[in-house]
This record gives structure tokens, C-alpha cells and sequence, in this order.
């Protein structure tokens, strides 16, 4: 805990200096609050021996100036205070998307979005309001209590002893709260962050939980995550309430001692009763203080795990990162000649054993693969032999394990990653989009410094080149914006805007992973004609689960068990390899399939448009039968 608040001081370094003319401000205020009791003091002692109105207003007056006074100082503290807490919360919020952003896909591959969500939400929004009035009042607090205490002394040392005397209980009880409090706050921020991923999850799959009719399983584990939450805060809130009533009941409890011994000691003559006022107005604003420390001890454990969530994804080592001494690369220039040398992948997390102890082969386990500059190659294998992950590879999305891949003859990890991911471009099996309009998601690629016209034109080819014309008709054209995740739109029409967001950024090297898989077979014809124009004198490395998609190829690559087995063209392969034959009639067999679901869905949805059609004239004959007079009982027993 002191260590996370140590470094959050380094982290506020740069409004250091309001932050402490606040703290000055509101220990100002405080110390002027206390010298009201002993404007009070004298007041009483002067009334018990001229009971004058001059004395009373002259104390009236000053204690009104001494309450404006603490106004003042209350005022500039909240003004000096908060505006630079939220600009800290900016930073620490910038910086926190910037470390997420910079992380290679591994790391997200093993956090929940959700988890991020919070930490970059929620637990940034708790450091704030530490920085912005916990941090500054817990130091208040303490010197109020400080001050406040002397100055009990001053008015009666037995009295303040026996005020002293509830400090110690108070002191134990802390220390048993802070390591239960630490722990259900912790426990609490983590399953927020597991309930904002649960949602968010059933947001973006929200047509599969409906589809597969899983709407109340959902539901069921949603309320079983939130009714766990509920627990742990009410565990909170019991423990806060048990702290609470601890740092009330003390004080008072003193106080009600003090007053039977103070009216003791005024009797007999020990104290005067200015002095009896002061103690009791003093203990009374030290009461307060007290109090508080009860809620500023649970904001600032609320505060270090906040920090130390924040820590846990700030610290982590990001393993894909540009190189110190970069290669420099003129895009311009690049060629797109791409080799893949002894080339081995692993998962971080991968097991090197399998259940009956058999070592477990690498992803990729051991590739040379070499696509020519302006070369379109297809990379063809079973499911799960790794394809997708070899893709991925050579824009450093995940680093190999072992060998190297190099474009023109450089190692990619010894190019800027900048560079890397100027001259590649990606368009993945699995379409993402963006809440934003088609035309920022097609030219997301694209140098946002290059002209309007240029720009448009480079939106308009990849459009075409995707058959994704249908943008034209959706409300506002290429300025529509699309649903969170281009769930707006079918899955087909996603997976073309991504396609032509590859296609517009004009990588000299093209990643395309299986980019035609939710087209129909029309469709797929058409982008696929267009495509062999387009590609042409680009470097097209091209994840293949279609014949229609080898047929693009200059050449084809057979993966197997993580391994390139054999490399040539279609024809070849046909004729020379059993395993590329086997695999190219597999795919057949799919296609297949996938064909017979067209054509028994399109069956479907026309025997649905009839149905309807002839639902709509059997309504029609009645609204005709029911307008032609008021039908008797016969009539209305033959509509029936």
C-alpha cells in the first residue's frame, strides 16, 4: 500500500505545487476553526464578570470574520485542488490506453476486456478523488487532531488525557480494518471488472445468445457474477459500518466522561468555565476529524488497490516493442519479397507436455517459406495447423520463438514497428469494425495527411474492389455510422469494408486471412475477379479455405502440423501431392455444404415471402367481406 501510494506521488509530481498550496489552504482553514473555541473561552470569562453587549458582539464579530476566514481558505483549497486532480486523471487515463494500445495481441489475448475497462474507468476515477480531496484532508485531519489536542491541554490535561484514552482503541481497531477493507476492496474492483466483460460479452454476442435461445442461461450466470459483487460490497459496507460506529461511539464516549469530570473540576474550582466552553467546542471540531478518519482509511485502501490494479497492467513487459536502433525503411521503395527462415512459434501459456506426457510440437514448427516481391501465394492446410498464426508473424502481431522473418532481406524485428505495420496490412477471417462511419473504417490505414481527393479515390477503389457498393444505399452513404462492431451490418458485408480497408491502405505486403468466407458464391466470384486485378504487383500472402481462393495464387504453400510440406502451383501440387488432395476436396466437400444451406435457405425465405403474401390476400378477402354490410349471425358464424 505505502509503496503504490509512493509511486502515485511521482506520478502527481507535476501539480505538486497547487496540490500543496490546497493542503496549506485547508490546514489554514482548519487552524482558524480551532480558534473560534478560544474566542469563546474569553467571551465566557468576560460575561462572568461584566455581562456587557459590547462583549458579546465584539466576539460575535470576530467570530463571524474567523468563519468567513475558514470559508476562504475552504473555497481556495477545492479550487487549487480539483482542477489539477482531473487534469492528473487525464494523464494517468492517457497513459494507461497508451501502455494498453502499445501491448502485443498475447497480452490481450489473457485480459478481459472488461477488466480494462474498469481499471481504465472506474479505478482512475478513485485515485482522483483521493488526489483531489482524501490525500489532502487525510494530512488536514491529522493536524487538526494534533493542534486540536494541545490545545485540550491547554484547557484541562486531565481532560485531554481521557480523550487521549479513546485514541488507542481507535489506533487498534484500524489496523484490523485496513487488512480486511485492503481485501474485500480488491476483491470487489475484480469483479467488477469480471461483470463489465460478462456484459460486454453478451453485448456483442447478443444475436447468438437469441439465435441458440441462451437469453435466460445468460441471464442466470449475469445475476449468480452480480449477486457475488453484492456480497462483497455488503461485506464492505458491514465492515465500514462496524469501523464507523467504533469512530463514533470513542469520542463520545470521551466526551461523556469529559463532561462529568469537567463539571467536577469546575466546582471545584480546578478549571473556569471559558476554559469548560473551549474544551468541549475544541473536542467537538476534533470529533469531526476523528470521525472522517474512518472514510478517508477506506478511500485510501480504496485508493492502493486502485493503484496497485493500475500497476499490475502498467508494469507489465510489453515483449514486442521497436528496436533502440531501427533499420530505416523507405516505404516507398519496398518491394514486398517476404522469407520466412526455420521460423517456430509458442504460445506463451502452452503446455510443453500433453496429457500422457508427449512433448507438444510448436504451432509452427520449423517454416522456410519464400513469397516472391509481387508475388500472390495461398497458404492451404486443415483446420488448426496453423495458418492464421504464421499470418500473423510477419507484422509482428506475436513474435516467433525462433528464426526469422525479413521483407527486401531485413528482419521485421529490426525494423520500427511503424515501418512494419506501413508496409503491411491485415484483413482478418473474423471481421472488426469501429462504432464510426464506413468511410473512417475503410480508411483507417490510409495517411491521414494525403489529400481529400486522393483519399476519396482510394475509398472508392477499395470499396469497388470489395463489391461492398452497398454502402451507397445505406442512409447517409459512406458517412453512415455503423453499429458497435459493424453489428449493423450482415456478416458478409463486414468482411468486405475490412477487405477494402486492407486493400485502400496500399501495403506493398497484403495478410489476408481467409477474407471471402461469409461471401455467397456470386459474391465471392466477383471479389474475387476484382481482386486478381488489384493484387497485382502486391506481395499477397493469402489463408485459403476456398478453391475459389487458391485460384487467386501464383502459387500455393501446403501447411501441415505447423510445418510447410510442399510449394508450388495448383496444378502441380493436384498432380504430385496426396495430402494437397485431400485437402482441396475437404474444402470442396465444406463448400459444398455451405452451398446447399444457400440454396436451402433462399427455399426458405421464399416459402416465407408466399406464406406471407397469401396471409395478406386471405386479410384482404375478409376486409372486403367485413366492408360489404353488417354481417348477421349466419355471416358471422362463416367467418369464423
Amino acid at each position: 500500500m505505502l509503496s503504490s501510494m509512493a509511486r502515485l506521488l511521482k506520478t502527481i509530481r507535476p501539480i505538486r505545487l497547487r496540490l500543496l498550496l490546497g493542503l496549506v489552504a485547508a490546514m489554514t482553514a482548519s487552524i482558524v476553526a480551532l480558534l473560534i473555541p478560544q474566542v469563546l473561552e474569553s467571551m465566557v470569562n468576560h460575561l462572568s464578570t461584566s455581562a456587557t453587549a459590547s462583549v458579546v458582539l465584539t466576539a460575535g464579530a470576530v467570530v463571524l470574520g474567523l468563519g468567513l476566514i475558514e470559508a476562504g481558505f475552504i473555497w481556495a483549497r477545492r479550487t487549487l485542488a480539483v482542477a489539477p486532480a482531473t487534469a492528473a486523471e487525464k494523464e494517468m487515463r492517457t497513459a494507461f490506453y497508451a501502455k494498453v494500445q502499445n501491448m502485443p495481441v498475447a497480452f490481450h489475448d489473457q485480459w478481459g476486456s472488461g477488466q480494462l475497462l474498469s481499471r481504465i474507468m472506474s479505478d482512475i476515477n478513485t485515485i482522483r478523488r483521493w488526489v483531489a480531496f482524501g490525500m489532502i484532508m487525510v494530512v488536514t485531519s491529522g493536524v487538526t487532531i494534533v493542534v486540536g489536542i494541545v490545545l485540550l491541554f491547554r484547557s484541562s490535561p486531565v481532560l485531554a488525557l481521557v480523550f487521549l484514552a479513546a485514541a488507542i482503541p481507535v489506533a487498534v481497531i484500524s489496523f484490523f480494518f485496513n487488512r480486511r477493507y485492503h481485501r474485500l476492496s480488491r476483491l470487489s474492483q475484480d469483479q467488477n471488472g469480471d461483470l463489465a466483460t460478462t456484459i460486454e460479452q453478451s453485448v456483442q454476442g447478443i444475436r447468438v445468445l437469441k439465435a441458440f435461445g441462451r437469453g435466460p442461461t445468460a441471464l442466470d450466470q449475469f445475476t449468480g457474477q452480480a449477486d457475488e459483487l453484492r456480497r462483497t460490497e455488503v461485506a464492505k459496507a458491514t465492515a465500514m459500518a462496524r469501523f464507523d460506529m467504533a469512530m463514533f461511539t470513542l469520542p463520545e464516549l470521551a466526551l461523556g466522561i469529559a463532561l462529568f469530570l469537567g463539571l467536577h473540576l469546575t466546582a471545584d474550582g480546578s478549571m473556569n468555565v471559558g476554559q469548560l466552553a473551549a474544551y468541549f467546542a475544541t473536542a467537538t471540531l476534533v470529533s469531526g476529524p476523528t470521525r472522517m478518519l474512518g472514510m478517508l482509511l477506506g478511500q485510501a485502501v480504496n485508493t492502493a488497490t486502485a493503484l496497485e490494479r493500475q500497476y499490475e497492467v502498467l508494469d507489465t513487459v510489453n515483449t514486442i516493442t521497436s528496436p533502440a536502433d531501427p533499420t530505416p525503411v523507405d516505404v516507398a521503395a519496398v518491394r514486398g519479397d517476404v522469407r520466412l527462415q526455420g521460423v517456430h512459434f509458442r504460445y506463451s501459456d502452452a503446455p510443453d507436455l500433453a496429457v500422457d506426457g508427449r512433448a507438444l510440437a510448436d504451432v509452427v514448427d520449423g517454416v522456410d517459406l519464400h513469397v516472391r516481391a509481387g508475388e500472390t501465394m495461398a497458404l492451404v492446410g486443415v483446420t488448426g495447423c496453423g495458418k492464421s498464426t504464421l499470418l500473423q508473424l510477419v507484422p509482428r502481431l506475436y513474435d516467433v520463438t525462433g528464426g526469422s522473418v525479413t521483407i527486401d532481406g531485413v528482419d521485421v524485428r529490426d525494423m520500427s514497428l511503424t515501418d512494419l505495420r506501413t508496409i503491411t496490412a491485415v484483413a482478418f477471417e473474423d471481421a472488426t469494425l469501429f462504432s464510426d462511419s464506413v468511410r473512417a473504417n475503410v480508411l483507417l490505414g490510409v495517411d491521414p495527411e494525403l489529400p481529400e481527393d486522393e483519399r476519396e479515390l482510394l475509398l472508392r477503389t477499395a470499396l469497388s474492389t470489395a463489391d461492398a457498393g452497398f454502402v451507397d444505399a445505406l442512409p447517409e452513404g459512406v458517412d453512415t455510422r455503423i453499429g458497435e462492431e459493424g453489428l449493423s451490418l450482415s456478416g458478409g458485408q463486414r468482411q468486405r469494408l475490412a477487405l477494402a480497408r486492407a486493400i485502400a491502405a496500399r501495403p506493398p505486403v497484403l495478410l489476408l486471412d481467409d477474407p471471402l468466407s461469409a461471401l455467397d458464391t456470386r459474391t465471392e466470384e466477383r471479389v474475387t475477379e476484382r481482386l486478381r486485378q488489384t493484387l497485382a504487383g502486391t506481395t499477397t500472402l493469402i489463408v485459403a479455405h476456398r478453391t475459389s481462393t487458391v485460384s487467386l495464387a501464383d502459387r500455393v504453400a501446403l501447411m501441415d502440423h505447423g510445418r510447410i510440406i510442399a510449394v508450388g502451383t495448383h496444378t502441380d501440387l493436384m498432380r504430385d501431392s496426396a495430402r494437397y488432395r485431400y485437402v482441396i476436396a475437404n474444402q470442396e466437400q465444406v463448400a459444398a455444404r455451405n452451398r446447399d444451406i444457400e440454396t436451402l435457405t433462399g427455399e426458405i425465405e421464399l416459402r416465407a415471402v408466399q406464406a406471407a403474401a397469401e396471409d395478406a390476400d386471405d386479410r384482404g378477402e375478409v376486409a372486403e367481406a367485413s366492408t360489404a354490410g353488417t354481417p348477421g349471425a349466419g355471416d358471422e358464424g362463416a367467418l369464423r
